[in-house]
């Protein structure tokens, strides 16, 4: 996407990048909570509340999942957002106190299902926890419908830095995995609090526009949005559900909080992405909404070498974050960090799925993901335990991710440049080796990090990967510097 893009990718552009420093806050404070937790639980502790967590996040993000991206579409679209905004919120309210319900009615059937039953007073707490992120989620939705981007990312950042005081506090207080579990309520509350100053509307009263097309659009993506979510925690449940040990999970969990990176620039880009596009086909625009397509997926393949510097660099991360005892999760990081990239592009499908009015795709990926994922599981977990399933996720997300590339090619005819993959291929064998041969361990480990990711930036720009217009466009968004005119332009 060139500098002299149409003002709306300027926006997406700045959108992104602000919603996605916010969520680099997630793994930052992620990290630091990670390290806290598993030195205060212990393998045993922390393979709970990840089991737990994983179970709630099935529910909160199924009900995220099924108003988000046909919120964005229709705020997006209406001449007066008011009464469509209203009609979201109180959707969520209702949705979100029925999930928290079925939750916390299921919470002992399924601690009997797991063989934990120290798990259904957790499930208990998360259930308190759905209306709430339910909420604040509708009214995150509705911020990026209508364009305020930034104002998403300062409740993101509210949200993650509430979270890691929260937790931090709590469980130091003794409150073991229950005190992690109301952190995260807590920090919740937070972020709703925030978005209720950006978003006014009155949580009570009538159902002011026709929800038909809420539920005719929310079905096909929420279900699709649930079953990639299943696909995500997968390898956790059917690592336990084969024989695994808690273990285990704890190891595997671990692996997979630190593999985040790439889904956080995915969750980032695709809500910012599906609501600049479906604007630019209402419009007529479809040569600049099939740039911004192209342009996605160009940024996946710039995802990989910063993969290939976490795998190279996958021990010296482990240990220091975790402690010797979560040594084992190192190769796990290794592998899952590349499904984490591959899975990006499946995001992007979907975006251009529902902008063009073509759900299905998005529904189809990801059934397919669940179902192959299940069989890849069920016959590599038995032999190869935490590291089987590791490898049945990246080998479905990689599956999955030339599927993408097809339904994308299928309908609106562009495919990713094949210029930035074999930069991308080069400069990831190079980042790797760099990983491996520079050993570091404490501070001086995020010293490495950071110097290696420079090298990837400089290695794709003395390989010119970057035109001039990107160039002069990168540096239009430092302090100071002068917005440049916006013309229509294709690369």
């Amino acid at each position: 996407m060139s500098p002299t893009a149409p003002p709306s990718g300027r926006h997406l552009l700045d959108g992104t990048a602000w919603v996605f420093l916010a969520g680099l806050l997630l793994p930052l404070t992620g990290i630091i909570t990670a390290a806290f937790l598993t030195r205060r639980l212990g393998t045993d502790g922390y393979g709970l509340l990840v089991l737990s967590s994983t179970l709630f996040m099935w529910v909160e993000l199924t009900i995220n999942a099924f108003f988000s991206r046909a919120t964005i579409r229709f705020v997006g679209a209406a001449e007066d957002w008011y009464p469509v905004g209203a009609t979201v919120i109180r959707l969520h309210a209702l949705v979100g106190v029925g999930g928290g319900l079925l939750l916390g009615l299921l919470a002992f059937p399924l601690a009997w299902l797991f063989h934990e039953p120290s798990m259904a007073p957790y499930l208990a707490l998360y259930a308190l926890h759905v209306p709430i992120s339910s909420l604040s989620q509708g009214h995150q939705n509705i911020l990026i419908g209508r364009g305020r981007f930034r104002q998403k990312a300062m409740s993101n950042a509210g949200r993650w830095t509430a979270r890691l005081c929260l937790i931090l506090f709590l469980v130091e207080m003794g409150l073991s995995v229950p005190g992690a579990i109301l952190g995260s309520l807590g920090a919740a509350a937070v972020e709703l609090a925030i978005t209720r100053r950006y978003v006014k509307l009155p949580l009570f009263g009538y159902i002011a526009v026709p929800t038909r097309p809420f539920f005719d659009l929310g079905i096909v993506l929420g279900f699709s949005a649930l079953l990639l979510q299943i696909f995500s925690s997968l390898g956790v449940v059917m690592l336990k559900v084969l024989g695994g040990t808690i273990e285990e999970v704890g190891i595997y969990g671990a692996a997979q909080n630190l593999s985040i990176l790439p889904s956080l620039f995915g969750l980032a880009l695709s809500p910012l992405l599906l609501s600049t596009v479906s604007r630019l086909l209402s419009d007529g625009k479809i040569a600049h909404a099939k740039d911004m397509g192209r342009g996605a997926m160009r940024m996946v393949w710039g995802l990989l070498p910063f993969g290939a510097l976490v795998a190279g660099a996958s021990r010296e991360i482990v240990t220091w974050v975790f402690g010797s005892s979560f040594e084992s999760a190192a190769p796990l990081l290794a592998v899952l960090i590349f499904g984490a990239i591959a899975f990006v592009m499946v995001s992007v499908a979907g975006v251009v799925a529902t902008a063009s009015g073509a759900p299905r795709f998005a529904l189809y990926l990801s059934v397919f993901s669940v179902l192959f994922g299940a069989i890849a599981n069920y016959a590599l977990v038995p032999s190869f335990g935490a590291f089987g399933a590791a490898m049945a996720t990246v080998l479905c997300q990689a599956i999955g991710a030339v599927a993408a590339i097809g339904v994308i090619y299928r309908l609106w005819s562009i495919f990713p440049p094949a210029g930035t993959l074999w930069r991308s291929v080069v400069i990831s064998g190079l980042a790797y080796t760099l990983a491996v041969v520079w050993p570091a361990s404490g501070l001086l480990l995020l010293v490495k990090l950071a110097c290696i990711g420079v090298v990837i930036l400089l290695s794709y720009l003395v390989l010119r990967e970057f035109s001039a217009e990107e160039i002069a466009q990168a540096r239009s968004f430092l302090p100071g510097s002068p917005v440049l005119p916006l013309q229509e332009q294709k690369r």
